[in-house]
Protein backbone atom coordinates (compact mmCIF):
# COMPACT_ATOMS: atom_id res chain seq x y z
CA UNK A 1 0.00 0.00 0.00
CA UNK A 2 0.93 3.47 -0.58
CA UNK A 3 2.85 5.69 1.89
CA UNK A 4 2.70 9.08 2.91
CA UNK A 5 6.92 8.93 2.14
CA UNK A 6 6.22 7.60 -0.81
CA UNK A 7 4.23 10.02 -2.56
CA UNK A 8 6.42 12.91 -0.76
CA UNK A 9 9.40 11.05 -2.38
CA UNK A 10 8.03 11.69 -5.54
CA UNK A 11 6.57 15.23 -5.46
CA UNK A 12 10.63 15.91 -3.85
CA UNK A 13 11.51 14.62 -7.18
CA UNK A 14 9.75 16.30 -9.18
CA UNK A 15 9.74 19.54 -7.62
CA UNK A 16 13.39 19.08 -5.21
CA UNK A 17 12.90 21.21 -2.32
CA UNK A 18 16.61 23.68 -3.16
CA UNK A 19 14.44 25.14 -5.93
CA UNK A 20 12.25 27.14 -3.22
CA UNK A 21 12.61 30.47 -2.35
CA UNK A 22 14.33 30.90 1.21
CA UNK A 23 11.09 32.27 2.54
CA UNK A 24 9.33 29.27 1.79
CA UNK A 25 8.04 26.49 3.50
CA UNK A 26 7.79 23.92 1.27
CA UNK A 27 7.83 19.36 2.08
CA UNK A 28 5.27 17.30 4.46
CA UNK A 29 4.32 20.30 6.76
CA UNK A 30 1.74 17.84 8.98
CA UNK A 31 1.86 13.98 9.06
CA UNK A 32 3.56 10.76 9.35
CA UNK A 33 5.62 9.53 6.62
CA UNK A 34 4.48 6.08 7.62
CA UNK A 35 0.44 6.33 7.46
CA UNK A 36 -1.16 4.96 4.54
CA UNK A 37 -2.59 7.02 1.64
CA UNK A 38 -5.75 5.00 -0.21
CA UNK A 39 -7.19 9.01 -0.99
CA UNK A 40 -5.38 11.82 -1.79
CA UNK A 41 -6.69 15.27 -2.41
CA UNK A 42 -4.81 18.10 -4.31
CA UNK A 43 -5.37 21.70 -3.61
CA UNK A 44 -4.34 25.45 -4.83
CA UNK A 45 -4.63 26.35 -1.14
CA UNK A 46 -5.97 25.15 2.32
CA UNK A 47 -9.31 26.79 2.84
CA UNK A 48 -12.38 26.12 5.16
CA UNK A 49 -14.27 24.91 1.86
CA UNK A 50 -10.88 22.67 0.78
CA UNK A 51 -10.39 21.37 4.85
CA UNK A 52 -13.88 20.17 5.16
CA UNK A 53 -13.83 18.89 1.96
CA UNK A 54 -10.51 16.73 2.80
CA UNK A 55 -12.14 15.42 5.93
CA UNK A 56 -15.76 14.79 4.32
CA UNK A 57 -14.21 12.54 1.65
CA UNK A 58 -11.80 10.96 4.03
CA UNK A 59 -8.34 11.70 2.35
CA UNK A 60 -5.54 10.62 3.87
CA UNK A 61 -2.60 13.03 2.34
CA UNK A 62 -3.82 16.98 1.06
CA UNK A 63 -0.78 18.28 -1.53
CA UNK A 64 -1.62 22.03 -1.14
CA UNK A 65 -0.12 23.89 -3.31
CA UNK A 66 0.31 27.16 -1.08
CA UNK A 67 1.64 25.75 2.26
CA UNK A 68 -0.12 25.42 5.39
CA UNK A 69 1.38 26.10 8.29
CA UNK A 70 3.09 29.09 6.32
CA UNK A 71 4.76 31.24 8.62
CA UNK A 72 6.46 29.48 12.31
CA UNK A 73 3.28 29.07 14.81
CA UNK A 74 4.05 29.83 18.50
CA UNK A 75 0.66 28.40 18.95
CA UNK A 76 -1.83 25.61 17.62
CA UNK A 77 -5.60 26.90 18.78
CA UNK A 78 -9.01 27.12 17.13
CA UNK A 79 -8.39 30.99 18.00
CA UNK A 80 -6.92 31.39 14.25
CA UNK A 81 -8.62 30.44 10.98
CA UNK A 82 -4.83 28.45 10.14
CA UNK A 83 -4.87 26.62 13.59
CA UNK A 84 -8.49 25.57 13.42
CA UNK A 85 -7.90 24.41 9.71
CA UNK A 86 -4.67 22.67 11.41
CA UNK A 87 -6.97 20.98 14.09
CA UNK A 88 -9.38 19.86 11.67
CA UNK A 89 -7.13 18.10 9.41
CA UNK A 90 -4.42 16.87 12.16
CA UNK A 91 -7.64 15.29 14.32
CA UNK A 92 -9.11 13.81 10.80
CA UNK A 93 -5.03 11.94 10.44
CA UNK A 94 -4.57 14.17 6.91
CA UNK A 95 -1.35 14.41 6.19
CA UNK A 96 -0.24 18.06 4.17
CA UNK A 97 2.47 18.59 1.63
CA UNK A 98 2.95 21.60 0.06
CA UNK A 99 5.57 22.11 -3.01
CA UNK A 100 4.82 25.32 -3.72
CA UNK A 101 7.67 27.74 -5.44
CA UNK A 102 9.55 24.56 -5.94
CA UNK A 103 6.69 23.57 -8.11
CA UNK A 104 6.50 26.76 -9.83
CA UNK A 105 10.57 26.72 -10.95
CA UNK A 106 10.44 22.67 -11.58
CA UNK A 107 11.65 21.81 -15.17
CA UNK A 108 7.84 20.57 -15.25
CA UNK A 109 6.16 23.23 -12.89
CA UNK A 110 3.34 25.76 -13.09
CA UNK A 111 5.74 27.96 -15.10
CA UNK A 112 6.93 25.58 -17.83
CA UNK A 113 3.27 24.32 -17.88
CA UNK A 114 1.56 27.92 -18.48
CA UNK A 115 4.36 28.93 -20.72
CA UNK A 116 4.11 25.98 -23.27
CA UNK A 117 -0.09 26.41 -22.87
CA UNK A 118 0.37 29.63 -24.02
CA UNK A 119 2.22 28.98 -27.58
CA UNK A 120 5.88 29.99 -26.41
CA UNK A 121 8.98 28.59 -28.20
CA UNK A 122 12.25 28.59 -27.04
CA UNK A 123 11.52 28.21 -23.44
CA UNK A 124 13.96 28.88 -20.73
CA UNK A 125 14.24 30.39 -16.74
CA UNK A 126 13.67 33.90 -16.37
CA UNK A 127 16.38 33.46 -13.53
CA UNK A 128 18.51 30.26 -13.60
CA UNK A 129 18.69 27.97 -10.76
CA UNK A 130 21.29 24.98 -10.13
CA UNK A 131 23.98 25.90 -12.73
CA UNK A 132 23.86 21.86 -13.70
CA UNK A 133 20.42 22.21 -15.15
CA UNK A 134 19.35 25.04 -17.63
CA UNK A 135 15.87 23.95 -17.21
CA UNK A 136 15.53 25.03 -13.62
CA UNK A 137 14.75 28.43 -12.24
CA UNK A 138 12.19 31.34 -11.52
CA UNK A 139 9.84 32.08 -14.05
CA UNK A 140 10.16 31.78 -18.21
CA UNK A 141 10.94 33.80 -21.05
CA UNK A 142 9.99 32.50 -24.37
CA UNK A 143 8.89 33.71 -27.75
CA UNK A 144 5.97 33.89 -29.64
CA UNK A 145 6.35 32.88 -33.57
CA UNK A 146 4.96 34.98 -35.31
CA UNK A 147 4.44 37.99 -33.33
CA UNK A 148 0.50 38.69 -32.35
CA UNK A 149 -1.18 41.67 -30.87
CA UNK A 150 -1.63 41.97 -27.04
CA UNK A 151 -5.31 41.49 -27.11
CA UNK A 152 -4.46 38.13 -29.32
CA UNK A 153 -2.26 36.65 -26.31
CA UNK A 154 -3.93 37.87 -23.70
CA UNK A 155 -7.37 35.75 -25.44
CA UNK A 156 -4.75 32.78 -25.80
CA UNK A 157 -3.97 33.53 -22.06
CA UNK A 158 -7.39 33.94 -20.67
CA UNK A 159 -8.37 30.52 -23.01
CA UNK A 160 -5.93 28.30 -21.61
CA UNK A 161 -6.46 29.02 -18.16
CA UNK A 162 -10.05 28.39 -18.90
CA UNK A 163 -10.23 32.45 -17.47
CA UNK A 164 -13.90 34.76 -18.07
CA UNK A 165 -11.57 37.52 -17.84
CA UNK A 166 -8.01 38.93 -17.94
CA UNK A 167 -6.57 42.27 -17.59
CA UNK A 168 -4.04 43.95 -19.46
CA UNK A 169 -1.90 47.03 -18.70
CA UNK A 170 -0.34 48.62 -22.80
CA UNK A 171 -2.25 48.94 -25.87
CA UNK A 172 -4.10 46.06 -26.37
CA UNK A 173 -2.83 46.36 -30.77
CA UNK A 174 0.84 46.78 -29.84
CA UNK A 175 3.13 43.18 -31.05
CA UNK A 176 4.43 41.66 -28.93
CA UNK A 177 6.92 38.59 -29.45
CA UNK A 178 9.15 38.04 -26.32
CA UNK A 179 7.79 36.67 -23.25
CA UNK A 180 7.86 36.54 -19.49
CA UNK A 181 5.53 34.40 -17.63
CA UNK A 182 5.42 34.21 -13.64
CA UNK A 183 2.57 32.34 -12.45
CA UNK A 184 0.70 33.54 -9.05
CA UNK A 185 1.87 37.08 -7.89
CA UNK A 186 4.61 37.61 -10.34
CA UNK A 187 4.53 41.07 -10.41
CA UNK A 188 8.10 41.47 -8.53
CA UNK A 189 9.79 39.88 -11.32
CA UNK A 190 8.53 43.35 -13.26
CA UNK A 191 12.40 44.45 -13.84
CA UNK A 192 13.65 40.89 -14.52
CA UNK A 193 11.46 40.67 -17.77
CA UNK A 194 12.25 44.33 -18.85
CA UNK A 195 15.90 43.14 -18.29
CA UNK A 196 15.24 40.13 -20.46
CA UNK A 197 14.24 42.27 -23.20
CA UNK A 198 10.34 41.30 -22.78
CA UNK A 199 7.87 42.70 -24.37
CA UNK A 200 4.95 41.28 -21.83
CA UNK A 201 5.04 39.97 -18.95
CA UNK A 202 2.51 37.28 -18.27
CA UNK A 203 1.39 36.89 -14.57
CA UNK A 204 -1.53 36.19 -11.78
CA UNK A 205 -1.58 39.61 -10.40
CA UNK A 206 0.83 43.05 -10.00
CA UNK A 207 0.48 45.54 -7.09
CA UNK A 208 -0.77 48.75 -8.95
CA UNK A 209 2.42 50.84 -8.50
CA UNK A 210 3.66 47.51 -10.90
CA UNK A 211 1.76 48.44 -13.12
CA UNK A 212 2.59 52.34 -13.43
CA UNK A 213 6.11 50.95 -13.71
CA UNK A 214 5.13 48.57 -16.57
CA UNK A 215 3.15 50.55 -18.62
CA UNK A 216 5.49 54.16 -18.27
CA UNK A 217 8.44 52.03 -19.48
CA UNK A 218 6.62 50.06 -22.37
CA UNK A 219 6.45 46.58 -20.75
CA UNK A 220 2.85 45.13 -21.42
CA UNK A 221 1.10 42.87 -19.05
CA UNK A 222 -1.63 40.19 -18.77
CA UNK A 223 -2.49 39.68 -15.49
CA UNK A 224 -4.97 36.40 -15.19
CA UNK A 225 -5.19 35.90 -11.37
CA UNK A 226 -3.56 34.32 -8.97
CA UNK A 227 -5.86 31.56 -8.75
CA UNK A 228 -5.98 30.88 -12.50
CA UNK A 229 -2.44 31.00 -13.33
CA UNK A 230 -1.89 28.71 -10.50
CA UNK A 231 -4.97 25.98 -9.92
CA UNK A 232 -4.64 24.08 -13.70
CA UNK A 233 -1.52 22.34 -12.52
CA UNK A 234 -3.04 21.30 -9.24
CA UNK A 235 -5.84 19.99 -11.86
CA UNK A 236 -3.16 17.95 -13.69
CA UNK A 237 -0.76 17.18 -10.49
CA UNK A 238 -4.13 15.38 -9.56
CA UNK A 239 -3.78 13.03 -12.54
CA UNK A 240 0.19 12.47 -12.49
CA UNK A 241 -0.54 11.23 -9.22
CA UNK A 242 -3.47 8.97 -10.00
CA UNK A 243 -1.26 7.45 -12.88
CA UNK A 244 2.06 7.18 -10.47
CA UNK A 245 -0.30 5.19 -7.34
CA UNK A 246 -2.70 3.43 -9.24
CA UNK A 247 -4.20 2.04 -5.77
CA UNK A 248 -4.60 5.63 -4.48
CA UNK A 249 -8.00 7.63 -5.43
CA UNK A 250 -6.03 11.40 -6.17
CA UNK A 251 -8.79 13.99 -7.44
CA UNK A 252 -8.19 17.45 -7.66
CA UNK A 253 -10.68 19.68 -4.69
CA UNK A 254 -14.14 20.19 -6.31
CA UNK A 255 -15.32 22.76 -3.78
CA UNK A 256 -12.15 24.86 -4.11
CA UNK A 257 -13.39 28.47 -6.43
CA UNK A 258 -11.40 31.99 -6.61
CA UNK A 259 -12.20 33.99 -3.87
CA UNK A 260 -12.23 37.11 -6.11
CA UNK A 261 -15.60 38.23 -8.16
CA UNK A 262 -16.03 40.27 -10.74
CA UNK A 263 -19.37 42.36 -10.06
CA UNK A 264 -20.87 43.96 -12.96
CA UNK A 265 -22.12 47.79 -13.27
CA UNK A 266 -26.01 46.65 -12.91
CA UNK A 267 -27.08 45.16 -9.19
CA UNK A 268 -28.55 42.77 -10.43
CA UNK A 269 -25.82 41.04 -12.11
CA UNK A 270 -22.40 39.36 -11.03
CA UNK A 271 -20.32 38.06 -13.48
Amino acid sequence: MTSVAAVCEVLEHSAPHQLAEEWDNVGLLVGERSRPVKRLMTCLTITPASAAEAVEEGVQMVVTHHPLPFHELRRLTSESTSGRLLLQLIEAGVAIYSPHTAFDSSERGINQQLAEGIGLVRITPLLPGPEENDSLGTGRVGEIEPALSLDQVASRVAAFLDARQVQVVGETDRQVQRVAVACGSGGGLLEDAQQAGCDLLVTGEARFHSCLEADATGLALVLAGHFASERFALERLAVEIAEEFPDVETFASRNETDPLRWVSNSPDRAE
